[in-house]
């Protein structure tokens, strides 16, 4: 099964080429897919040079967006990309570590599962960035629990993967961070086959570059509300 990897990736030359390194090690049969989302920081050229130069030992594409999309945009243009079986989202910022990314998958390669999402809450390897981010976290977790009939403890995790021809029926809409509960509540309400697997988290602080904050947190559990309500009115494409 080819894997694709997607990578949203906004001024993050600091981390993104060592997570490049790190995917090298993956015995994954794999195509990455970076999208850059309208960088300043030089990470596009050094992209650019990479592919090039033929610097990593797999398919490396790389989509620019010319201004800046939020996170959801990003995402958006990287699945609409994806030419594998399965796709998975990996952040740029190494929080995730990409060796757990086979972990991931591995129920979809199998069979088991159509989504699979790598949940920090079933893990006593994952840090905590805040108490604060942690209840926030399990807020829009409950809510999407409750509101769609399906068992779910990190809504908010990167690592989401999904069978790429299921992923292509999710309309999905949001530019923003809430395209995490955006692609939480359409997993459910589309009753795919859903999994979580434990998976380690180190998160950088805010000093460090930590981008959600309070608001998009509220627009988060807005997002889930709304969906609420236009799904049950057959507006899936909301």
């Amino acid at each position: 099964m080819k894997v694709s990897i997607v990578i949203p990736a906004y001024n993050e030359m600091r981390t993104l080429p060592a997570v490049l390194e790190r995917l090298k090690a993956l015995p994954l049969d794999k195509e990455v897919v970076v999208v850059d989302d309208g960088s300043s920081d030089g990470s596009r050229e050094w992209l650019d040079e990479a592919i090039a130069a033929k610097r990593f030992p797999y398919e490396l594409r790389l989509i620019k967006h010319e201004r800046n999309r939020g996170k959801g945009g990003a995402l958006i243009t990287a699945f609409g990309a994806a030419a594998g079986e399965a796709v998975i989202v990996q952040d740029a910022d190494l929080e995730y570590d990409p060796l757990q990314i086979p972990e991931v998958v591995l129920p979809i390669a199998e069979g088991r599962a159509d989504a699979v999402f790598g949940s920090r809450m079933l893990s006593g390897r994952a840090k905590t960035y805040s108490q604060l981010y942690l209840a926030g976290n399990k807020f829009l977790s409950l809510l999407v629990s409750a509101l769609f009939g399906v068992r779910m403890t990190d809504s908010y995790t990167c690592y989401k993967a999904f069978r790429t021809a299921e992923l292509r029926r999710f309309a999905l809409s949001s530019t923003g961070f809430e395209i995490e509960a955006e692609l939480a509540c359409k997993t459910a309400f589309l009753g795919l086959r859903f999994m979580e697997v434990p998976i380690a988290y180190s998160p950088r602080s805010r000093e460090d570059g930590k981008k959600i904050n309070f608001r998009d947190a509220v627009k988060g559990v807005l997002k889930i509300l709304g969906l609420r309500l236009a799904l049950r009115r057959g507006d899936f494409g909301r």
